[in-house]
């Protein structure tokens, strides 16, 4: 029997998946961690806990989506969880091992990377649907974090004090924080299919890169984050060759076709050839 059409349904329940969920309280922990291990001095372990905290948010949206619970309200929390594992706690880190000293020009540097974090994101949930999936519009947020991670953590590894690398921290952490709101576009790597074969080498250099982190990982992931964060730019200046190439050429045939044109007009026009008449 069909309840009367004045009764007024219940709204649909908002649902929770636990799963995914898990995984972003995951990261967000990491994030935290490595405020906490900051702030005691032990920059080591807060750049491995950002590292661990983009291993766990680049699970937890493909766990999602393998799992069919994806919702809005993880969207949103996974959102809030990236602002602080890979926008405060980057930026805190590298200011409490290098920036501090640098005085006002310091957490300048600072603000600006957690500010451009921030506007990254909310550019990113905007954007979704209306961009190309193939690539990033700016240089993703656990790249920029993996890049000021990685960092102190090559710099920490080889005995290297923060007080020394004033202007290395400066300059990568402004870079990293304009790339983050740049239009430069970034390879997503969300066109690769894990269902279709691949090239032998391909293979043989996924495991070669595994074997060159197990043998140094922080020289190796900041080595391969650093490469990522200028390859945006580079991929920008080649398409601009390329764009100027094209109009250069399309500048050559209009030239060629008005020059063509011009000599066309200012030729005499040819007199027609007298026909015999047939005489009678």
């Amino acid at each position: 029997m069909k309840p009367p059409a004045d009764v007024q349904r219940p709204p649909p329940r908002r649902t929770i998946y636990i799963l995914p969920n898990l995984f972003t309280t995951a990261a967000l922990f990491s994030g935290f961690y490595a405020i906490v291990q900051a702030m005691g001095g032990r920059f080591e372990a807060a750049a491995m806990a950002i590292f661990v905290a983009m291993v766990m948010d680049g699970m937890d949206g493909r766990i999602a989506r393998l799992t069919q619970t994806q919702s809005p309200f993880g969207a949103e929390y996974d959102s809030l969880a990236d602002m602080v594992s890979f926008g405060v706690a980057p930026a805190l880190v590298m200011y409490e091992w290098s920036l501090v000293g640098m005085g006002k020009f310091g957490w300048a540097a600072a603000f600006l990377y957690c500010v451009t974090a921030a506007l990254r994101l909310a550019r990113f949930n905007t954007n979704i649907g209306t961009v190309d999936k193939s690539f990033f519009q700016g240089l993703p947020s656990p790249a920029a974090a993996a890049l000021l991670a990685g960092l102190v953590w090559i710099a920490t590894d080889m005995g290297i004090s923060g007080a020394d690398m004033h202007g290395s921290a400066f300059v990568l952490t402004v870079f990293a924080g304009t790339m983050m709101v740049s239009n430069v576009l970034y390879w997503s790597g969300k066109n690769i299919n894990l269902k279709k074969s691949v090239p032998f080498l391909a293979v043989c250099l996924f495991v070669l890169g595994l074997a060159l982190i197990s043998i140094h990982p922080a020289l190796a992931l900041f080595l391969l984050c650093l490469l990522y964060g200028i390859s945006g730019p580079l991929y920008w200046c080649v398409r601009w060759l390329r764009r100027r190439r094209r109009l250069q050429q399309l500048a050559v045939r209009r030239a060629q076709m008005h020059a063509a044109r011009e000599q066309k007009s200012t030729e005499p026009p040819t007199q027609p050839a007298p026909t015999q008449e047939s005489e009678p």
